[in-house]
């Protein structure tokens, strides 16, 4: 499992010309899926990304996390995240998690984020969306777990 986390002033996603879900400050978080991945594994970059310590105290240090902010999460399925580019020049999806098995595994990630207190913005699953972000810092993330 792969996230992109990105700390952001606002974000929006669009999908067939329609605005989709909208956050004002708070996390974009684009999540892909592989083949190895497991429910305890959701769990933990659930509990990672809300508990992430990246928004700014009173001292300006980063030392708050969304939920601590009461910030929301948008949350956006992208497959290309498990994609391998190490050999050639075209990907290869073959570890990605099959789109039925990602959906499921993409509405319990924010499922156990919402069961922490925080509220969770989506993106679409399996469609094409246009995200439009103003990035904070910039303060981006990669997590690999």
């Amino acid at each position: 499992m792969k996230a992109v986390v990105q700390r952001v002033l606002w974000a929006k996603v669009r999908a067939n010309g329609t605005q989709i879900s909208s956050i004002a400050e708070g996390l974009l978080v684009l999540v892909g899926f592989s083949r190895e991945d497991s429910e305890e594994k959701l769990s933990k970059v659930s509990k990672k990304i809300v508990e992430l310590r990246i928004f700014e105290d009173s001292e300006g240090k980063m030392n708050l996390s969304v939920q601590d902010k009461g910030f929301e999460v948008l949350v956006v399925p992208n497959f290309t995240l498990e994609g391998d580019v190490e050999k050639g020049r075209r990907p290869s999806f073959d570890n990605c998690m099959s789109p039925d098995n990602a959906r499921i595994f993409y509405e319990k990630l924010c499922a156990l984020m919402e069961s922490s207190g925080v509220k969770v913005q989506r993106g679409v699953f399996q469609a094409r969306m246009e995200i439009e972000l103003l990035n904070y810092g910039p303060v981006t993330f990669v997590l690999e777990l």
